[in-house]
């Protein structure tokens, strides 16, 4: 059943702060936040405070605008998911109308701080994350309080916040895990003072110390709605945090952490069915962690499924298109039903689909409104994916074959695909797979997965693999670009640099 959120003064909070390092963000008591006039006559904060501007936190994650722009790519997470899949290359801009994304995908915003788009928009929407995570963590008696009350769950939530929030900018900002590089400020509390560049090893141990903190406060929480972050989704990203790191001994500890939540969370594998289903209800038994969209939200144009669904009246329908990379998806078996969710031409001749010849591989049947009328929808209802438990068995699998535990690697690998084919002989061949191959199976098979969910980087990265454009890219189609070049980072925006004097 759709729920209606509480909107917190953080929404309009985030209308109006900046959490760059000028005077400019330098509020000693902002109004929109817990202040010393939410503190009872005995020291306590009022719950109710501390609730609504949590709220507002996961309300941010799909609020448009909250990277600071008017841009229509500037709607939260899934508005950064989208740019990190385009830098992945295992989405394409195939259709270009109306320049939403062509600088991006042609790699200039990424070799230019000027861009404001995703530069400056993702930085500040993640360092806004920051700056709330901190207010609510310094309220209730900062870094190193100790929580035994009904606060535990706050705190928790709070300080995985904030490590979210510091991942994403590490796999945004930060071309690969050099531990004494330095790329990011580092701020865990609200002094409102500049800080210089932490080094990335800094960055990873806080990140580190809040998911385990986090873990523990959240044990046992069982949380309303799914936009609430648990201990399932705290580990998780630590997983992704230890997974990216790249040594044996933090392999273990991701595949450990990915097991666990497994286990923990009893959540079942998406089915084949579903694979098809839209990828839209946070009712989706294997969804972990999301956003339940609704009326009330005030989504439309500016969305993610404005950007990515033929059925919704926006970008994808109207001529800036997105596609999945030729060459990946021809590496597709045609028993995988995962094949099914992009348009082929026969799909496109078929009148019922609604389709038109420039909407070839864009995934009409992974990503789409109910209706299914072109353009149909046209105020947002559908939901939002941030995590669903399948990452979890793709990334156990991944860590297994990396450190040498290849029959568990298979194990997970062929659980997932048991739900993608009809026959266990499509995909038999699992069985012979040894040493980097394997590994690079895992990898296929986690791109085609994930696609478009906002996945696909992390993995490029873990993997230190090569990005190869097909066919279908308006730009640079044929290009091998390395894991770290250059154009597959943001830039630290220009507005940062004038107003960070540690900054250079």
């Amino acid at each position: 059943m759709k729920t209606q959120y509480i909107k917190s003064l953080l929404v309009v909070a985030v209308a109006t702060l900046t959490f760059s390092c000028g005077e400019d963000f330098l509020e000693e008591t902002p109004t929109q936040y817990v202040s010393i006039s939410d503190v009872g006559e005995t020291g306590e904060i009022y719950p109710g405070i501390l609730a609504g501007t949590l709220s507002g936190l996961f309300n941010s994650m799909y609020t448009t605008g909250t990277g600071g722009t008017t841009d229509h790519a500037d709607f939260g997470q899934k508005g950064n998911d989208i740019y990190s899949d385009f830098l992945s290359g295992d989405l394409a801009l195939t259709a270009n109308n109306y320049n939403r994304y062509s600088n991006f995908a042609a790699l200039l915003v990424t070799v230019d701080n000027t861009f404001t788009r995703a530069n400056y928009s993702a930085w500040r929407y993640y360092y806004r994350i920051i700056g709330s995570a901190n207010k609510i963590i310094d309220a209730l008696g900062g870094n190193d309080a100790t929580i035994t009350d009904s606060n535990k769950t706050t705190m928790g939530q709070a300080k995985a916040m904030r490590a979210y929030a510091y991942f994403y900018l590490t796999q945004l900002y930060i071309p690969e895990y050099t531990p004494t590089s330095k790329v990011l400020p580092l701020y865990i509390n609200t002094n409102g003072d500049a800080l210089e560049q932490s080094e990335t090893q800094v960055v990873y141990a806080q990140m580190i110390d809040d998911l385990e903190q986090a873990a523990t406060l959240l044990e046992g929480y069982s949380r309303a709605e799914l936009f609430e972050v648990n201990e399932d989704v705290a580990n998780t990203l630590l997983a992704y945090v230890y997974g990216s790191m790249d040594t044996n001994a933090t392999d273990i500890l991701a595949r450990d952490l990915a097991e666990k939540v497994i286990a923990n969370s009893g959540l079942p594998i998406t089915t084949k069915a579903e694979t098809i289903g839209g990828f839209n209800s946070v009712e989706t038994p294997s969804w972990l962690w999301g956003a339940d969209i609704t009326t009330d939200t005030g989504l439309d144009l500016i969305s993610w499924w404005g950007q990515m669904d033929i059925y919704t009246y926006s970008y994808q329908w109207a001529g800036d298109k997105k596609a999945i990379d030729q060459g990946l998806y021809d590496q597709i078996k045609d028993t995988d039903q995962r094949k099914i969710q992009f348009a082929t031409q026969a799909d496109i001749d078929d009148e019922v689909n609604q389709l038109q010849d420039s909407d070839l591989l864009i995934p009409f049947k992974k990503f789409y409104n109910a209706g299914r009328v072109r353009g149909g929808q046209r105020v947002i209802e559908d939901d939002y994916i941030y995590m669903r438990i399948d990452e979890l068995y793709m990334l156990s699998a991944e860590m297994n074959a990396k450190i040498g535990a290849e029959e568990d690697a298979k194990t997970r690998l062929k659980q997932i695909l048991a739900e993608r084919f009809d026959s266990a002989a499509d995909y038999a061949y699992v069985d012979t797979l040894t040493g980097q191959a394997l590994i690079d199976e895992i990898y296929l098979q986690t791109r085609i997965e994930f696609f478009a969910e906002g996945k696909s980087l992390f993995a490029l990265k873990r993997n230190k693999a090569n990005v190869v454009r097909g066919t279908n890219h308006l730009y640079l189609a044929g290009e091998v670009i390395p894991y770290n070049d250059d154009r597959l980072t943001l830039e630290i925006p220009l507005l940062e640099v004038q107003n960070n004097p540690f900054i250079n």
